[in-house]
C-alpha cells in the first residue's frame, strides 16, 4: 500500500515511526508547508519524494491513501480534496473546526465510498482497550471518568517549540479526545453536557483554560479539566472510577487508585497506540469495512463539541 504523509511536525513523525513497523505499507511522498522541513524529514526517513503541494503528491501513480497530520484549520478542506482524488484518508483530530466542516467530510465519504477515519488514538492505547473490554463484558461498571489535560502554551508554538501561524484549541482538539473516549467507553448517548472557559488569550486568540462535563444514559459521568497555563509535565491523565475499583491510566501505564501498578493482559500486535490505530486504518481499507473511529462514527462527537462551544461562550 502506497501512502502520502501530509505534515512533518511532531505527530507526523510519530506516524512515520509507527508505519516502519507495519509490513507492506510504504510512504511514497511527504507534504509540508516548509521546504527545509519537508526535505529534512523525507531524507531522514527514506521517503523518496517531498513537496509543498498536496495535489502534486496525489498525482503520483499508485497512491492508495493519505494521512493528514497538517494544521487543524486545513483538515476538512484537505480531507475532501483527498477523497475527491479517489484516495482513502486518515485525519488527525479534529476532523474539522466546526460541525459544518465535519458534516461535509462525512457527506463526501458517503458520496465516494472511500475509507475516512479520524485519529482518536485513545481508543487504541492498550490500557483504554483493556478497560473497554472489561466494561463490555460486565466485569467493570463505570461511575466517573476524570481527565486532566495539561500544557504550558501561552505562546503560539507547537510541541517542538516552533512558532505556529494557527492556534491549537482546548475544546476542538484536546477535549475532542476525551469526549470521544467517554462516548466510546460507555457506548451510550451523552444526554447532559456543560462547559465553561477562562479568558481568551490576546497572544493565541483562544481560551487557555476550560472545564467540561458530561453524563451518559445509564448515569456515568465525565469531568475534564484542560489548561494551557499549567507548569509541569504535559499530557493527559485518566482516572476511571468504577464500582469494582479505580484505575489510573497514563499512556501505557496503569495503576490502581493507590498508585500501585496494575498488570493487565495485552496480546495486541503492538503496545503503541498510534501504530495500532494506523494498522486499523490500513486493515479496514484491505478488508473493505468501516474502521473503528470512522468519520461517520465521530460525527456525534463533533455535534457535542458544537453544543459545548455554545455553552462555554454563553
Amino acid at each position: 500500500m502506497k501512502i502520502i504523509m501530509a505534515g512533518a511536525g511532531s505527530i507526523a513523525l510519530k506516524h512515520i515511526a509507527a508505519i516502519k513497523n507495519i509490513p507492506q505499507v510504504e510512504i511514497v511522498s511527504l507534504v509540508s508547508g516548509e521546504a527545509d522541513e519537508a526535505k529534512e524529514v523525507a531524507e531522514a526517513n527514506g521517503i523518496p519524494h517531498w513537496t509543498l503541494d498536496l495535489a502534486e503528491a496525489l498525482s503520483i501513480d499508485g497512491v492508495d491513501a493519505v494521512i493528514l497530520a497538517t494544521p487543524t484549520p486545513l483538515h476538512a478542506e484537505q480531507a475532501i480534496q483527498v477523497m475527491e482524488a479517489g484516495k482513502h484518508v486518515l485525519i488527525e483530530i479534529p476532523m474539522g473546526m466546526s460541525l459544518a466542516e465535519s458534516r461535509a467530510i462525512c457527506n463526501k465519504q458517503i458520496e465516494t465510498g472511500l475509507t475516512a477515519m479520524v485519529c482518536h488514538t485513545r481508543r487504541f492505547n492498550p490500557p483504554h482497550q483493556w478497560i473497554h473490554q472489561q466494561l463490555r463484558s460486565g466485569k467493570l461498571h463505570l461511575h466517573h471518568l476524570v481527565v486532566e489535560t495539561l500544557f504550558h502554551r501561552r505562546e503560539n508554538k507547537n510541541a517542538l517549540g516552533k512558532p505556529r501561524d494557527w492556534s491549537d484549541h482546548l475544546l476542538w482538539h484536546h477535549a475532542c479526545h476525551s469526549v470521544d473516549l467517554f462516548a466510546w467507553q460507555t457506548q451510550a448517548p451523552i444526554v447532559k453536557r456543560w462547559a465553561q472557559q477562562g479568558p481568551v488569550s490576546k497572544i493565541t486568540g483562544v481560551p487557555l483554560d476550560m472545564s467540561i462535563g458530561m453524563q451518559a444514559v445509564g448515569g456515568a459521568i465525565c469531568t475534564v479539566a484542560l489548561s494551557f497555563n499549567n507548569e509541569g509535565p504535559l499530557g493527559s491523565w485518566f482516572r476511571y472510577i468504577c464500582e469494582e475499583g479505580t484505575f489510573k491510566v497514563r499512556y501505557n501505564d496503569m495503576t490502581d487508585g493507590w498508585d500501585k501498578p496494575y498488570e493487565y493482559d495485552w496480546d495486541g500486535a503492538s503496545d503503541n497506540g498510534i501504530e495500532l490505530q494506523d494498522r486499523e486504518f490500513f486493515n479496514a481499507i484491505l478488508d473493505q469495512r468501516e474502521p473503528n473511529a470512522s468519520a461517520s462514527q465521530c460525527l456525534d462527537i463533533m455535534e457535542i463539541l458544537h453544543k459545548m462551544e455554545f455553552l462555554a461562550n454563553n
